[in-house]
């Protein structure tokens, strides 16, 4: 009996050779009735996408196994399949079967403009361009194909940008980084965002580095202490006022961390590749411990600046760990105040 026959196997009579042509002609009809009434569902509309899917499975596993070479009918279900797929947002799967359906036939003008479609919506943008030419060579005149391939210069364009951007965002900020490693400074996780946004340190030209600091005011951040209407009693002046800075346990930012710092704002997070921040990895050795001994209250001290050292000289200091910017607790040693703050009885609100 033909069905018994190995696959592949020549008949070895007349009989069995009809046979063979008798199922062949079932697959056949099959195959294409499972076409049409795919072709049906897909006319039904979005309800029956999943249902039109199914039929044109089913046509194409009667057509299987399919011979080596361009097989015409079995592109066209492929193409078919691939074109529900992307009705239904399935842009992979749509695009192997259109990749497909090319490969079975090379001059399926319809299945290079569905797998450009889908290649263009998963942002492969270099193989949907590619599908885009072959098909304008099957069908130069073909209004689609040239409108898609429009769509996809258009977006290349912008993703090369992008990427320019992006690339250009990250040197500045290594050369930040850098600058900042060089200088012996070590960074600790932002603090006071609410009142510094997004600010960060930057580098000239000249190799200057500029910080943003913060001056912030312990009497009046008392809770217990009504806001100053501002300092009718004079207390701070400039023979009064001390600036302190807080030293206490914390744990120094490591280099890929402190590059994501510098990158926040400037370019979108989902545009920026780990990648670009290979061999960063690591903690900055600058030769400072990433924790502070305090003998005062608690685990926190905080440290008087000494008068007449410039910023980069506190900067560096042992103890001093930057919360992203520099912050400085400005006191006055007329104010009342005052007390209460050096006997460390006072801590952050």
């Amino acid at each position: 009996m033909a069905l018994l026959m190995d696959p592949g196997a020549a008949p070895l009579t007349e009989s069995e050779k009809a046979d063979m042509d008798a199922i062949a002609a079932i697959k056949e009809s099959a195959a294409r009735e499972f076409k049409e009434h795919g072709n049906k569902f897909v006319k039904m509309g979005r309800k029956h996408y999943a249902d039109a899917v199914d039929c044109y499975t089913k046509a194409i596993a009667q057509m299987e196994p399919l011979p080596p070479g361009p097989v015409a009918d079995a592109s066209v279900l492929f193409a078919n399949r691939a074109h529900v797929n992307l009705l239904l947002g399935n842009h992979r799967r749509a695009l192997d079967d259109a990749g497909r359906a090319v490969r079975l036939s090379p001059s399926n003008v319809k299945a290079y403009y569905r797998a450009a479609k889908a290649a263009l919506a998963l942002s492969l943008l270099f193989e949907a361009a590619s599908f885009c030419r072959q098909g304008l060579e099957q069908d130069p005149a073909n209004e689609e194909l040239k409108k898609l391939i429009v769509q996809v210069d258009t977006q290349q364009r912008e993703q090369d940008r992008q990427r320019a951007k992006v690339a250009q965002a990250v040197s500045a900020a290594k050369d930040l980084a850098a600058a900042i490693e060089k200088r012996g400074l070590s960074l600790r996780k932002a603090e006071y965002q609410e009142l510094t946004g997004l600010k960060k340190p930057k580098l000239d030209e000249q190799d200057v580095l500029h910080w943003p600091v913060l001056l912030l005011y312990p009497e009046v951040m008392s809770k217990n202490s009504p806001p100053l209407s501002w300092d009718d009693n004079h207390a701070y002046t400039r023979d009064t006022i001390e600036l302190y800075y807080q030293a206490g346990v914390d744990t120094v930012l490591s280099k890929s961390e402190i590059l994501k710092f510098l990158l926040e704002g400037t370019v979108d997070s989902k545009s920026l590749s780990e990648s670009l921040l290979d061999g960063e990895d690591g903690e900055y050795d600058t030769g400072k411990s990433s924790t502070v001994t305090s003998s005062g209250k608690g685990s926190v001290k905080w440290i008087k600046v000494q008068e007449g050292k410039t910023l980069q000289e506190t900067l560096q200091r042992n103890d001093f760990i930057i919360p992203a910017i520099p912050v400085f607790f400005v006191v006055s040693s007329k104010s009342t105040f005052y007390k209460e703050f050096k006997a460390g009885n006072w801590s952050l609100p």
